[in-house]
């Protein structure tokens, strides 16, 4: 198993950069797929960025060009920058990690940050 922790949300203005990060703990984090998924109120929770174990990363469509992911296997964190932040991107954060074993997917969640883009 492995537990995860989020920090880093904050009210920041539009245009506005911000950065995020996800502590794990528990297990052998280097094995697993980790990303940031978010949720709106009344919305359901989106994928917003993934990186493999091998470091491939794959972003949602509204976050192309402006978020960034990166892993630090060292110091079992994840971290997700956000730059030229906008209101629709404001939501609860969480941190997921995942693996695949025996042909099982096993789902670990954070308690989620805020992240809330207001002017």
């Amino acid at each position: 198993q492995v537990q995860l922790v989020e920090s880093g949300g904050d009210l920041v203005h539009p245009g506005g950069s911000l950065r995020l990060s996800c502590a794990a703990s528990g297990s052998i984090f280097s094995i697993y797929g980790m990303g940031w998924y978010r949720q709106a109120p009344g919305k359901q929770r989106e994928l917003v960025a993934a990186i493999t174990s091998g470091g491939s990363t794959n972003y949602g469509d509204s976050v192309k060009g402006r978020f960034t992911i990166s892993r630090d296997n060292a110091k079992k964190t994840v971290s997700l920058q956000m730059n030229s932040l906008k209101p629709e991107d404001t939501a609860v954060y969480y941190c997921n990690a995942h693996r695949t074993m025996d042909g099982r997917t096993y789902n670990y969640w954070g308690q989620g940050t805020q992240v809330t883009v207001s002017s």
